[in-house]
């Protein structure tokens, strides 16, 4: 079984997925780290290509992550927005939306050292209200994942909760 972990920028998705993938013995991919390996850095590369450019590289590494065996997939936080994304995942697998709330999101965004290049450098809104703004545009799509686990707890309580909402065993 194909899992998709999807949510917002700093919601936990690499960190709840690898926890979650050692507790299930499950294969984990990090989609960012797969698409860095090929095009380095994302900052300085979207800034460059912009980010249309980026999407598309992100839905071609996708592509390649809806077929085959097992594996479980922290996908970016805009993964589900680009082209069909939504709608392969949903065909391919399981769909889990991390459902982090907008103080915790902000906190964590901070602590990131502005390496996310939606949210830093790009536009000159404050921090708080981007994150408001893709919030508003992002969250009807990510609801459409049938699974949904609040996070903003420990790493282990979530993943936890993630398997046990899943129905995965554990090894």
């Amino acid at each position: 079984m194909r899992i998709f972990i999807i949510g917002f920028m700093c919601s936990g998705k690499s960190v709840v997925g690898r926890e979650l993938a050692q507790l299930t013995g499950r294969r984990f991919v990090d989609l960012d780290r797969v698409i860095e390996q090929r095009i380095g850095p994302i900052l300085p590369w979207m800034q460059q290509h912009g980010e249309a450019k980026f999407r598309e590289v992100e839905s071609a590494v996708l592509g390649e992550l809806l077929t085959g065996g097992d594996v479980l997939v922290a996908c970016g936080g805009g993964t589900p927005m680009a082209a069909d994304n939504m709608d392969r995942m949903l065909a391919a697998g399981r769909v889990v939306y991390l459902d982090v709330p907008h103080e915790v999101l902000l906190a964590r965004a901070i602590r990131s050292g502005g390496d996310r290049p939606l949210l830093f450098g790009l536009h000159g809104q404050a921090l708080s209200d981007r994150i408001g703004e893709l919030m508003r545009v992002r969250e009807p799509v990510y609801r459409r994942a049938p699974v949904h686990v609040p996070g903003g707890g420990t790493t282990a309580e979530t993943a936890q909760l993630m398997a046990e909402m899943l129905g995965l065993q554990e090894r």
